[in-house]
């Protein structure tokens, strides 16, 4: 297919072909990029400690990412690890938010390790999120002098 119509009355102008290509695969690259941004932007948030922020957000695009990319991609998985460390670095966070983070990433480290394989980047900052996470509300939940 060529890229550049040859005999079009603007030299450089993409064929027909190459529109139709592109503009049909767009959308999808569209929907990805912008959860990769949303990805982004909420470890950014919690890097600077606007946790509140970041849980909002993961709060509206988990279920939509779940609905696009099903309960076991790669991208919905990774919302989840960020919305837990959202959750469980606050320091204001509740015991509720801690045992939520701690829920969240039990019930999905299994699954992001069969389908991603145990030596997976993702699987290991999960490994990493709910050891820290458990530390957290073990923390929390013993009461001091105790």
């Amino acid at each position: 297919m060529p890229v550049y119509s040859s005999g079009s009355r603007r030299p450089g102008r993409p064929s027909r072909a190459f529109r139709l290509a592109y503009f049909d695969a767009r959308p999808r690259a569209g929907i990805q990029a912008v959860y990769e941004e949303a990805f982004n932007y909420v470890t950014l948030l919690n890097v600077l400690n606007s946790f509140e922020e970041a849980k909002s957000l993961m709060r509206k695009t988990i279920p939509k990412a779940r609905r696009i990319f099903g309960e076991n991609g790669i991208d919905t998985l990774k919302m989840r690890v960020v919305y837990a460390q959202s959750l469980y670095k606050d320091d204001g966070a509740t015991l509720d938010d801690l045992r939520e983070a701690v829920n969240t990433l039990e019930e999905f480290e299994p699954t992001a390790r069969r389908v991603l394989g145990g030596a997976h980047p993702l699987v290991v900052d999960m490994e990493r999120s709910l050891r820290d996470a458990r530390a957290t509300l073990c923390a929390r939940e013993t009461p001091p002098g105790s």
